[in-house]
């Protein structure tokens, strides 16, 4: 078998199927958040192999975006929305491999909407301006390893200390003492419609955003010092994040639900961006030294699990990923409130970008941890040097 079968598959899968990740919904002016989700897997595919047509579909899907003087078609800085950092991540590997400047302009305008991003009391971003005071756990993915790359990149490292703190205060406000859970999101003011007005709390433990934070520890975990005062902190956060969920892996499936605590209540499912987010963490931890090697045996069955529970492939050999809950937020127009219902309400879809993104990652962290433990199954590659 392939060491790197599943990734490879499923990369061959997209770029077949949705050349154009923009053109996938219909929203070819749209800067989503989805597109940085799956190029991140691209990213880690093309590193693992070394294989150019990886990151010249990197390329090809964000220059449909960034302008020749580092304007971002479909992004506005005034609306101060974390999401709308995420595919800037990718800006930093295209400017080291291509040299080409409007890649580095574009990372500035997304690093000055940090400069001036509405924040907590505490620091904290907020995750959107219409969505005052809120700290989402999406947001922490959103934004963070961005934040930190380029404070690596173009800022001397000068201020990591804001991107470390961020999680330091985003689970001191969201972690449930009872579980260790960490929930949706936090209202620092106690009046929005969906908290407790009490706690400020979101009323539950949605996996993909358990997901989306556990993901963002470990990829800010990969760019951080190990001598920085925070790494360790960061360490126990994820270690005991993830030592939470493992208690509530389904015992039968080696899979999480979509509210990952309530598994017995009608309507809740096993969801697949969810699962494949925690088993990108674990399996990116192990590999990084951040968890014991003891975690395997977790991974594995997470992993044996996402792909017997999730994956069918088509007549055309192409990966579908199916049970992926669409999208699932707090407030806003639609004055969702947070509850089980809403949850179970939202559609299920397949090969929803941010569940195959994730796959996709989650895949190629497992495959290449597999390459670590047996190197003759190594192939080619490493970090490759490949300019476009």
């Amino acid at each position: 078998m392939n060491t790197t079968q599943w990734a490879i598959r499923t990369a061959s899968s997209i770029m077949e199927r949705t050349p154009r990740l923009y053109e996938d919904r219909g929203h070819r002016e749209k800067w989503s958040y989805d597109y940085g989700v799956i190029l991140k897997g691209f990213q880690l595919l093309w590193q693992q192999t070394g294989d150019s047509v990886y990151l010249q579909f990197i390329r090809d899907n964000m220059d449909h975006f960034i302008q020749e003087d580092g304007s971002i078609m479909g992004y506005r800085q005034d609306e101060y929305n974390i999401d709308h950092i995420n595919n800037g991540k990718l800006l930093f590997l295209l400017y080291r491999e291509t040299g080409e400047e409007k890649y580095r302009l574009a990372a500035d305008l997304l690093r000055e909407q940090l400069n001036n991003h509405p924040r907590t009391s505490e620091g904290v971003f907020w995750h959107k301006q219409i969505y005052p005071y809120q700290i989402w756990l999406d947001g922490l993915y959103m934004g963070s390893p961005f934040y930190l790359e380029y404070l690596q990149n173009f800022e001397n490292s000068q201020g990591i200390d804001d991107v470390t703190r961020q999680f330091i205060l985003c689970e001191r406000h969201t972690r449930d003492a009872k579980t260790g859970l960490l929930y949706h999101a936090w209202d620092e003011q106690k009046v929005q419609p969906w908290c407790d007005p009490e706690t400020g709390l979101s009323p539950h433990f949605w996996g993909r955003s358990l997901g989306w934070f556990c993901m963002a520890l470990v990829d800010v975990l990969e760019l951080l010092p190990s001598s920085h005062a925070d790494y360790l902190e960061l360490s126990r956060i994820l270690n005991d994040t993830l030592t939470a969920l493992r208690h509530h892996q389904d015992p039968d499936s080696g899979v999480w639900y979509q509210i990952v605590d309530k598994p017995e209540r009608k309507g809740n499912y096993r969801e697949a961006s969810a699962t494949a987010m925690i088993a990108y963490a674990m399996a990116k931890g192990i590999r990084l030294g951040v968890l014991a090697a003891e975690w395997q045996s977790t991974l594995d069955t997470a992993y044996s699990g996402m792909i017997d529970e999730f994956v069918l492939t088509t007549k055309e050999g192409w990966v579908n990923l199916n049970k992926n809950c669409q999208v699932a937020g707090l407030g806003g127009a639609d004055q969702r409130d947070g509850s089980f219902a809403y949850y179970i309400s939202e559609p299920i879809v397949t090969n929803d970008q941010k569940g195959l993104g994730a796959f996709l990652q989650a895949c190629t962290e497992y495959e290449l941890l597999g390459q670590k433990e047996n190197p003759a199954a190594r192939i080619s590659g490493g970090t490759a040097d490949v300019r476009l």
